[in-house]
């Protein structure tokens, strides 16, 4: 079996969005003007997107990559099914 890849670099841009994300949490609960917090919500999906990229992006590399080039057709199946099963999410 192989191993994941590790994703820790990831973890000081979670950190980040945590606390914009507790910002925006006070946003709310001081009721400050609706664009100032919708403004705030784009940057957390912005910085959210980014994240998001950098692990698909490590998981081509790694993870498919491994299944493509290996002997089990079965891995390499899988790891199509999980590919079409992330962008079915996305595209509905």
């Amino acid at each position: 079996m192989t191993q994941n890849p590790d994703h820790s670099d990831t973890l000081s841009a979670l950190r980040r969005i945590e606390g914009q994300v507790r910002g925006v949490q006070r946003m709310v609960d001081e009721k400050q003007y609706c664009i100032d917090i919708l403004n705030q919500i784009a940057a957390v999906k912005g910085a959210l997107g980014s994240v998001e990229k950098r692990i698909l992006e490590r998981h081509f590399q790694h993870c498919v990559k491994n299944a493509m080039t290996g002997e089990s057709e079965a891995d390499t199946a899988e790891k199509i099914a999980e590919i079409m099963d992330l962008i079915n999410k996305r595209i509905s």
